[in-house]
């Protein structure tokens, strides 16, 4: 008896023996010998498998064993008697004579096996290729998510941007995006382009009105900060040329908060200091006349709102005080004078000077009339006076002189 490879397991097995005790394979009538290289391959194939000899007669084990217990069975005729069937168990003793083979299985007890066999084999191969279309499908998942992801905040970024470029680079990196997302910002790129080029024209026109029209028309351009500097460089250069007082505090009223503001403020202080304003001739107007008034009246209060403290000059005394200004009204009122008023001509004459940031102090020349009523009306009834007065930016007087006209 030979020993041959299991072509399924490759594992010695005898040549006899009707299926493999390791893998379970049929072996018994179901394999061939190569005659040229001696490897051992089943039947149903059809070349050996090592050297791929086509075996035209092949011979099989069953034959092999045949010629060999014939070749046992003449050779004991010359040296043994025949064997019994049933005394077969001497032939272990005899090395010519060969077991008579054992039964072979029914080949459908066999066959499942082998296919059961085979399927396991196959079987993680097939799990191995479905898991990896899993891992397939998910990474597929997540990448496409993503890229949604990522198109979904370039989207939204260039919605909201004024830049004609964003919304470009957009459109040339998501062309495969939806078309909604791609209309959107195609038309908002249009109206971009729409936007700039109005602005051009505006720039190209130079005036202030196609400025305002501009940002009129797009309130909330991209070129509204720019389009309102130019706006308030235009209004400056205006109120420089004209230097007037109406048109710095015109530009100082549109633009609070404009580039020029201290440039505008400086010349509005310069010119108030050489220009007369209205509210400056009502200060002075409005201390003279509190002045005669308390003169007329007879009043010494009247003078608290009008008269500084100490003048520096008053009708020629230096260094006068308010009492001085109450001897002079006494004095003038003499024993037949009954009454007196004074009338200004408000013919005033003023001039400022600054002596403070923003403090200026008056010098007024105007004329005033005096009307008396006397008991003897043989005197002087009226008398026509140059006055001169110097008025601190408190509204006080600071000093005072008094020429009679003669006529």
């Amino acid at each position: 008896m030979a020993m041959i490879k299991c072509p399924e397991c490759g594992r010695q097995i005898s040549e006899k023996a009707p299926v493999c005790p390791n893998c379970g394979v049929e072996i018994a009538g179901k394999i061939t010998q190569c005659t040229q290289c001696g490897e051992v391959y089943f039947n149903e194939q059809d070349s050996c498998p090592n050297c791929h000899h086509h075996a035209h007669s092949p011979k099989t084990t069953n034959q092999i064993n045949n010629t060999q217990e014939a070749a046992g069975q003449n050779a004991g005729n010359y040296s043994t008697p025949p064997v019994l069937p049933q005394r077969s168990f001497t032939s272990e003793q005899n090395t010519n004579v060969t077991p008579p083979t054992p039964p072979v299985p029914p080949k459908n007890e066999v066959e499942p096996e082998s296919a059961q066999k085979q399927e396991k084999r196959h079987t993680p191969l097939i799990i191995g290729f479905i898991f990896a279309l899993i891992v397939c499908a998910v990474c597929f998942y997540f990448y496409n998510d993503a890229k949604s992801s990522k198109e979904a905040e370039a989207y939204e970024f260039a919605m909201k941007s004024n830049d004609p470029l964003v919304l470009q680079t957009y459109l040339d990196n998501y062309k495969d995006a939806s078309q909604a997302h791609l209309d959107s910002i195609t038309a908002r790129l249009e109206t971009l382009k729409r936007v700039d080029n109005d602005w051009n024209n505006a720039l190209v026109s130079g005036s202030k009105q196609a400025l305002l029209d501009y940002l009129s028309k797009h309130p909330d351009s991209g070129h509204k900060a720019e389009a309102e500097q130019k706006i308030d460089s235009i209004d400056w250069a205006e109120a420089q040329k004209a230097n007037s007082m109406d048109l710095l505090q015109a530009y100082l009223a549109e633009h609070p908060n404009g580039e020029y503001v201290d440039q505008a403020n400086d010349a509005l202080k310069k010119l108030k200091t050489k220009t007369i304003q209205p509210e400056d001739k009502t200060l002075v107007s409005s201390v003279m006349r509190q002045f005669f008034q308390a003169i007329s009246s007879r009043n010494e209060l009247g003078f608290d709102g009008c008269v500084a403290p100490t003048l520096s000059n008053f009708l020629g005394k230096q260094d006068a005080t308010k009492t001085d200004v109450i001897t002079f009204m006494n004095k003038i009122y003499k024993d037949d004078i009954t009454s007196m008023k004074w009338r200004l001509n408000n013919d005033y004459k003023i001039d400022k000077k600054e002596v403070g940031d923003e403090q200026y102090e008056y010098t007024v020349n105007f004329s005033a009339l005096q009307e008396i009523d006397r008991t003897d009306s043989s005197k002087e009834k009226e008398a026509r006076y140059k006055i001169k007065a110097v008025i601190n930016p408190d509204g006080m007087i600071t000093s005072m002189s008094m020429t009679k006209i003669l006529e």
